[in-house]
């Protein structure tokens, strides 16, 4: 007996924040992430990364660290089963933003929750009421109560608190309701209306190429959780940048704004950065002081981490 053929794919997650914009780089037009096979030339798994984003998008990767590897029976292909090993990497500028560049939101609208952004519409118009519909056409009681709590504590309902980290919880909540195209439809445990063929109404939200936008989703919760803890976020600034515009950075990743006065006095009090001694003129106001990041904490607190202002 021949056993089954197990080849290794590698995905990149790469980000960028340009103008308040979250992005991501994507191929294919959009409906997928920059990814390729393993090759026996590739001297490292992050060796062959750079080379097919290289090749796919034209861009040069910077910070990069091992996101997940999905590994699910169902992941596989004629001839084999593919195990994908995802990259998370960070760059400080988008460049040409109309080259591959998405926003983040595009794919998940319901996790923009910043003023005016349409985040909070999608929710309270086409999410809850359809994840309604999915918790109560559940066979039992029992397994109704577990959707609707599951749909509680992900989407912050019933008076508990949004978790802007549970990214991932809250796409495989709607996958598995059956509201993703990726999903093809209901659940094949729940025959609910609009199973039996016909489409069924779904949340907005552009789609990828097989679990691509799962492996997105993976990256944004990893990000939103880690700059909790972590000054990773510097590695999306300039070399120089304002407290407004990293606070706005901070805002674009976490989804959601975070109090003006609290987020400075944590910044400056941990001594994440240091003025530069110049001013930017171009903040429609009155000039703002310019700062930078100060490296030297990571070598300070490298064990202990270092904390950031948590959203609001």
């Amino acid at each position: 007996m021949t056993g089954e053929r197990v080849r290794a794919e590698l995905v990149a997650v790469l980000t960028a924040v340009d103008d308040g914009r979250p992005l991501v780089l994507t191929a294919d037009q959009g409906r997928s992430l920059p990814s390729g096979p393993l090759r026996t030339e590739h001297r490292s798994m992050q060796a062959g990364l750079q080379a097919w984003v290289e090749q796919q998008t034209g861009h040069h990767l910077g910070y990069v660290e091992q996101l997940y590897t999905f590994a699910d029976p169902d992941r596989s292909v004629a001839g084999g089963r593919v195990v994908s090993v995802s990259y998370l990497g960070l760059t400080r500028a988008a460049g040409d933003a109309g080259h591959g560049w998405r926003d983040w939101y595009a794919f998940f609208p319901w996790e923009d929750r910043r003023p005016g952004s349409p985040g909070p519409t999608v929710l309270q118009e086409t999410v809850t009421p359809l994840l309604d519909a999915w918790a109560r056409g559940a066979r039992s009681d029992g397994e109704r109560e577990r959707r609707q709590l599951r749909t509680d504590v992900c989407f912050a309902l019933d008076g508990r608190p949004w978790a802007p980290e549970l990214v991932l919880q809250r796409y495989e909540l709607l996958y598995e309701a059956g509201l993703l195209p990726e999903s093809g439809g209901a659940t094949t445990d729940d025959p609910a209306p609009g199973s039996d063929g016909e489409d069924r109404p779904g949340v907005p939200g552009e789609r990828m190429a097989g679990d691509h936008r799962r492996i997105l989703s993976t990256g944004l919760a990893r990000l939103r959780a880690k700059i909790q803890y972590h000054p990773v976020v510097f590695e999306l600034m300039p070399d120089t940048f304002t407290l407004g515009q990293l606070q706005v950075a901070v805002e674009a990743i976490a989804g959601q704004a975070v109090h003006k006065q609290n987020f400075r006095r944590l910044v400056t009090q941990q001594d994440l950065v240091e003025p530069t001694g110049e001013t930017d003129s171009d903040t429609g106001g009155r000039p703002a002081r310019l700062y930078r990041f100060r490296r030297g904490v990571l070598d300070e607190r490298g064990v202990a981490g270092t904390k950031l202002p948590r959203t609001r």
